[in-house]
C-alpha cells in the first residue's frame, strides 16, 4: 500500500526530488531570478548613468510593455514547437539586450528604450512554461495541487528574495553589474530548462505533429488564444479584479505606514503581508484539496476580500502589520487554484499560452491599481484606498461566484491524468 507524505513540507519534498520533476523545477527557478526584479533593476540602473528619473520610468515602462506585448506569442511559440528552440532563443537574447542596455547606451539614447522593449519581448516564459509542464506531468490530482501551491510560494519567496539578491551583488559593484549579472544567471536557467528532460508527450509542440488546426471554441489559435474560451475569459478577468486591490494596497501601505509614524518601517509592514500569505499556503494548504478547486476557488476569493477589508480597522503601524498578515493568509490559496483551474479549463494544445495570458492579468491588474492608488491618494487618503481596495475584491469575488457553475462543467469533462509510474 501506498503511503502518501504528511505536511506540505515533505510532500514537496517528495514532489521537487522525483526524477524527471527535479531537473525541470529547480532550473525553472533560476530562470525566473529576473523577473521579479529586472523593472526596479533597470530604474537604478539609469540613474547610476545620470538619467533622470522620467528617463528610468520610461525605459522601466517600455520593458514592461515589451513583456506584455511579446509573451503571448512568445508562448504561443512554445506550444507549437516546444520549449527547447524558445528557451534556447531567449535564453540567449534577453541577457545580450540587457548587457548592451548597460554598456552600450545611456540615458537619452534612442537605443536604450529600445533595447529595453527587445529585453521585455524575449524575457524567456519560464514561469509559463514550467506551470504547463506541471499540467502535463504524470501526476495524481493531489501532487499536482502541491505542484501549483509550490508555485504560489515561490512566488511570494522571489518577490521578496529577488530584490534582496539585487541589493547584495550591489555592494560589491554598480547596478549595472548587478543587471547583467541577474540576467546572465536567467538565461543560464532558460538554457539549462530547455535542455532538461521531461517524460515523453508532456512538453507540448503540437504544430511539429501536425496539429495546428485554425481556432475554434476551445480557444486554440486567433488574437487572443486561449481567451476564447469561454471559462478562460471570466476566469482571467477575475484574475485581473484581483490583482487591482493588490496595487491598490501597494500604494496605501507606505502612506498609511508615513501617516502614522516613518517610512523607515514600511519594509517591515510589507513583510508581514507576504508572511502571512506564505503561513497561509503551509497552515491551510493540505485540507484546500479535499474540495472541488471550482467550489473552493470563489469561496478563498471572498475571503481575500474580507482580508482586504481589515486594513480597513488599522489604528497605529503595529495593527495594519497585523491586518495585513492575518489578511493575506488566502492570497497563495487563491494564486494556486487560479494556476489548477488554468491547467483544466484552457486547450491541453495551448497551456503555455494560457498560463501567459493568466499572468498578464494579473500584472495588468496590479498595474491599474497602482495608478489608480496614486491618482486617488490625495483625495482620498490611504483608509480611503484601502475602502476601494476591499469594494474591488468584493467585485472580484461576486464574478467568480456567478462563474462557478461554467468553470465546473468544463472541468468535469477533463480527463482524470494518468498516475505517474515511477516514484
Amino acid at each position: 500500500m501506498e503511503v502518501k507524505p504528511n505536511g506540505l513540507a515533505r510532500r514537496l519534498a517528495a514532489l521537487l526530488t522525483r526524477r524527471q520533476v527535479a531537473g525541470p523545477a529547480w532550473w525553472s527557478v533560476v530562470s525566473r531570478l529576473p523577473v521579479y526584479l529586472m523593472s526596479l533593476a533597470m530604474v537604478l540602473v539609469v540613474r547610476e548613468q545620470g538619467g533622470s528619473y522620467a528617463q528610468a520610468g520610461l525605459v522601466s515602462a517600455l520593458y514592461t510593455i515589451g513583456m506584455a506585448l511579446g509573451s503571448p506569442l512568445i508562448a504561443r511559440r512554445v506550444d507549437r514547437r516546444g520549449r527547447r528552440t524558445v528557451l534556447v532563443a531567449t535564453g540567449t537574447v534577453y541577457p545580450a539586450a540587457l548587457a548592451a542596455l548597460v554598456w552600450t547606451t545611456e540615458p537619452g539614447d534612442w537605443a536604450q528604450p529600445a533595447l529595453a522593449v527587445l529585453a521585455g519581448i524575449t524575457l524567456p516564459p519560464a514561469n509559463a512554461c514550467m506551470r504547463s509542464l506541471w499540467a502535463r506531468l504524470p501526476l495524481r490530482d493531489d501532487e499536482r495541487e502541491t505542484a501549483y501551491l509550490w508555485e504560489a510560494l515561490l512566488t511570494e519567496v522571489l518577490v521578496i528574495g529577488a530584490p534582496l539578491m539585487l541589493a547584495v551583488l550591489m555592494l560589491t559593484g554598480s547596478a549595472g553589474a548587478a543587471l547583467t549579472t541577474v540576467a546572465v544567471i536567467g538565461g543560464v536557467g532558460a538554457i539549462g530548462l530547455a535542455f532538461t528532460r521531461v517524460p515523453e508527450g508532456t512538453d507540448g509542440g503540437t504544430e511539429a505533429a501536425g496539429d495546428d488546426a485554425p481556432g475554434d471554441e476551445t480557444g486554440r489559435g486567433g488574437l487572443l488564444g486561449p481567451l476564447r474560451s469561454s471559462p478562460m475569459l471570466p476566469l482571467t478577468a477575475v484574475m485581473a479584479l484581483s490583482s487591482v486591490p493588490i496595487g491598490l494596497m501597494t500604494l496605501a501601505i507606505p502612506a498609511f505606514v508615513d501617516d502614522h509614524g516613518s517610512q523607515g518601517s514600511t519594509g517591515l509592514v510589507y513583510a508581514c503581508w507576504g508572511i502571512g500569505s506564505a503561513l497561509g499556503a503551509v497552515w491551510l494548504g493540505r485540507s484546500q484539496s479535499e474540495v472541488a478547486v471550482h467550489v473552493r476557488f470563489p469561496r478563498l476569493v471572498l475571503a481575500f476580500a474580507v482580508g482586504t477589508g481589515l486594513p480597513l480597522l488599522a489604528t497605529s503601524q503595529l495593527t495594519l502589520a497585523l491586518a495585513l498578515a492575518v489578511g493575506s493568509v488566502p492570497i497563495a490559496l487563491v494564486s494556486a487554484s487560479e494556476m489548477t483551474l488554468v491547467s483544466l479549463l484552457a486547450d491541453g494544445r495551448s497551456l503555455t499560452e494560457a498560463f501567459t495570458w493568466a499572468s498578464l492579468a494579473t500584472v495588468v491588474g496590479d498595474a491599474l491599481g497602482q495608478q489608480a492608488g496614486g491618482l486617488l491618494m490625495d483625495p482620498a487618503g490611504p483608509r480611503g484606498v484601502f475602502a476601494i481596495a476591499f469594494g474591488m475584491s468584493l467585485v472580484a469575488a461576486c464574478v467568480a461566484f456567478a462563474c462557478r457553475g461554467l468553470m465546473g462543467r468544463r472541468a468535469a469533462e477533463v480527463p482524470v491524468p494518468t498516475e505517474a509510474g515511477e516514484r
